[in-house]
């Protein structure tokens, strides 16, 4: 395979001390956290700063400030805890303990998701402020943070794809993305699909809702956009399951792809069985939101 593409030499660690007998590091996938929550947290300043975009601004700008603090607690609680329920829940019935080691790795997307609804609705009902134009603002800036984080996955490295004899496969490191099928003829590659979200998740999701905010003026239907975050990410997440590796808890020699629902000669992963009901929802609420909109407006 003359043009695989050799893993980027990147230290996960940005920097490391030892301060007092403590080992004090930042590490990519920690700063990509940071900077997602930064550009998200200005992006909404932007956005709420350009009266023209909204019916009527839903935020001032300490309330955003004081959000985006419930929104972390969100993403940290709601993602660790998603990875337990999702993921790995007897591991973790057996050693709970081990629940609260965050800094061993173990996020997850959805959980996390799940974790932000809850943290805006309450900020929301707490501040009595508009929860459907709120999300649509956090649903705006949230591209910035899938970007970085999914690409500091691809760093780590972790969330590697499936084999793949593809030109752009990749040569991870880790020992356990080096284990291919008994019958995998050559080098074990695999997919970037880390990249890929990146691409989907963040590049090409980011840009559809920027164009719908700043051109087509979608933040003046509430909840709309928060629809189409829902609708993009769960398609983006569905497609980018056929190239991803599952989890090791879900595969075995009957079922290698790690399918959690089998039907035919096909089945659903766990990412896109969680995913399905945001594809769903993000649907009805676009459908639903615009109807509403064309029966209000005079033409009709």
């Amino acid at each position: 395979m003359p043009f695989a593409l050799p893993f980027p030499n990147i230290d996960p660690e940005i920097f490391a001390f030892d301060l007092f007998g403590f080992n004090i590091a930042l590490r990519w996938y920690a700063l990509a956290y940071i900077a997602g929550l930064l550009l998200g947290w200005r992006y909404i300043l932007v956005l709420t700063s350009r009266p023209a975009l909204w019916r009527a601004v839903p935020i001032t700008n300490k309330q955003v400030e004081d959000l985006m603090t419930w929104i972390i607690v969100g993403i940290i609680v709601g993602g660790r805890f998603g990875f337990v329920l999702f993921y790995d829940l007897p591991q973790f019935m057996a050693n709970p303990v081990d629940i609260l080691k965050v800094w061993e790795g173990g996020m997850s997307f959805h959980g996390g998701f799940f974790g932000v609804v809850l943290a805006v609705v309450l900020y929301c009902w707490r501040q009595k402020i508009p929860i459907l134009s709120i999300g649509d603002a956090v649903a705006a800036a949230s591209p910035f943070g899938l970007l970085l984080g999914r690409i500091a996955n691809f760093i780590k490295p972790e969330l590697w794809g499936r084999p793949t004899d593809l030109p752009w496969g990749v040569n991870f490191p880790d020992p356990r993305a080096q284990i291919c099928p008994s019958d995998w003829v050559g080098e074990c590659l695999r997919h970037p699909s880390q990249l890929y979200e990146a691409g989907l998740e963040g590049l090409v999701l980011g840009v559809v809702i920027a164009w719908v905010v700043w051109r087509k003026g979608w933040l003046k239907a509430p909840g709309r956009v928060a629809g189409l975050f829902l609708f993009g990410y769960g398609v983006s997440r569905w497609i980018v399951e056929y190239f991803r590796q599952p989890d090791a808890q879900f595969t075995s020699a009957d079922n290698p792809i790690g399918y959690i629902v089998t039907f035919a000669q096909t089945g659903v992963t766990m990412g896109q069985l969680l995913s399905l009901p945001m594809i769903v929802i993000g649907a009805a609420m676009i459908l639903k939101i615009r109807e509403n909109r064309d029966t209000a407006s005079p033409n009709h």
